[in-house]
């Protein structure tokens, strides 16, 4: 999927007070490493959960092209046939990621210490992401890339035929990087060394010991240390995937701002490296109830009970960027209707990912009629208090899906209607978006 058709514009009007449940998907980092572990694995996987918005289906039409069996039985419940470590085939053609930045990295590491070679591209959105951050390391295996000046899809890999182990410190906070070089790791001799100087999400580990894999996690002077030995053979796993935390901010979020609201999130991941968002909001005056936490396919979950609050701006902690760094958008909309100043630091990295996500809410927010200030690193939101943003404007997606959303639940509050320039996008990562906000009252319409 290299496009998403025509542009559906889509508008969000002021709504009555939000209730009822909201059964948000299973959590797309957890899907996508379900289906390249189970591939990577002797035997069959089963996974229940599983989020079936495109980038995970473009995921899962790549494990195929790599000779993994993944077959879907039913809603959220899937089987892969893997081939065990190193034994991907060769694919016939060139793989086609659509929007998913997290299923081309981390494949390019599967694949990139086994004598192969493979070809990958993407949508428009995808093929301006960077692809060096991962290749760079990749090529410290003895693997080789072409791509695209800047380092940019369409890309070919060719897969190292006698890779050694590495030790890589990564540059900047990215579990995509992360995780890419260890599922090289997987294919190489010996144990290789990955250092992260702050902590990022810790799926792949968490998967990784659980089908089998002999890994090591350290806090050192140089920070988190992971030592994983490499050409194990990985066991086949049951996988129950917990709801997504990302997906869930938005029915969150706008139960916060619409006036009167009270809803209940069943099942949501409270993974430590995942919940900054969550933190950030009762540190804002969100009244957010956690209820009987628990621990579901080996990530700790819990329900959530959420009413609309009155807010406060807050300073950010930079270092909790890592875990709600795709929650910064509709933060910022939240931050639009708190009272005071909210200030968003160590955020560079919004500025790589499916769109400028800091530049898209920064001239959308100011569209709506909300003040902002930004550099490079940076996105600070004066808000206008509760129910005051005025709105009435069309904001651009850069056919990104947290910005899509994020817009949608910025209207769900606004004085008057915010429209989106095109909600195709959402399918990416949220397919039932749309029909999960209207069954809770909220007034989406399309042109």
């Amino acid at each position: 999927m290299s496009g998403h058709g025509p542009a559906q514009v889509m508008t969000a009007t002021k709504s009555g007070p939000l209730a009822g449940r909201a059964e948000v998907p299973g959590d797309k980092s957890i899907s996508h490493r379900a289906l390249i572990f189970g591939a990577m694995a002797v035997g069959e996987t089963r996974i229940t959960g599983l989020l079936e918005g495109q980038d995970v289906l473009d995921t899962a039409s790549a494990m195929r092209a790599f000779g993994a069996e993944v077959t879907q039985h039913g809603p959220g419940a899937w089987s892969v046939h893997g081939v065990g470590v190193g034994g991907f085939r060769e694919p016939e053609n060139v793989i086609d990621f659509g929007n998913s930045g997290t299923g081309v990295r981390l494949i390019m590491g599967a694949m990139a210490t086994t004598a192969m070679t493979a070809t990958f591209t993407g949508d428009a959105s995808l093929r301006k992401r960077p692809m060096g951050r991962v290749t760079d390391p990749l090529a410290l295996f003895g693997t080789q890339a072409y791509g695209r000046r800047g380092g940019r899809l369409p890309m070919t890999l060719v897969g190292a035929a006698n890779p050694v182990p590495v030790r890589y410190a990564t540059p900047v906070p990215s579990a995509q990087v992360k995780s890419a070089v260890l599922l090289a790791g997987l294919n190489a001799p010996g144990q290789t060394v990955l250092i992260e100087r702050e902590a990022t999400r810790d799926h792949s580990e968490r998967m990784l010991v659980g089908f089998g894999a002999e890994l090591v996690v350290e806090q050192t002077d140089e920070g988190n240390m992971i030592t994983l030995t490499g050409q194990p053979e990985l066991r086949p796993q049951v996988v129950a995937v917990p709801r997504d935390p990302s997906s869930a901010a938005f029915p969150v979020c706008a139960a916060l701002i619409v006036e009167g609201s009270d809803i209940f999130v069943p099942g949501v991941s409270q993974n430590l490296t995942r919940n900054g968002i969550y933190l950030t909001l009762v540190e804002m005056g969100a009244d957010i109830t956690f209820e009987n936490p628990r621990e579901e396919g080996g990530e700790p979950v819990a329900d959530l009970r959420v009413k609309f609050s009155e807010m406060t701006g807050i300073e950010v902690p930079p270092a909790r960027a890592p875990s709600m760094i795709d929650e910064y958008p509709v933060l910022a909309v939240v931050a639009a209707n708190a009272t005071g100043r909210t200030v968003m630091r160590g955020i560079k990295e919004l500025r790589v990912k499916e769109s400028d996500r800091i530049d898209a809410m920064a001239r959308g927010l100011e569209a709506c009629g909300v003040t902002v200030e930004e550099d490079e690193d940076t996105l600070i939101v004066h808000g206008r208090g509760p129910g005051s943003v005025p709105g009435g404007a069309t904001c651009a997606t850069h056919l990104d899906h947290r910005i899509a959303m994020s817009f949608l639940v910025a209207g769900m509050a606004s004085a008057a209607p915010i429209s989106i320039d095109d909600a195709s996008p959402i399918a990416t990562s949220f397919p039932l978006f749309e029909g999960l906000m209207t069954g809770l009252g909220a007034t989406l319409t399309k042109a």
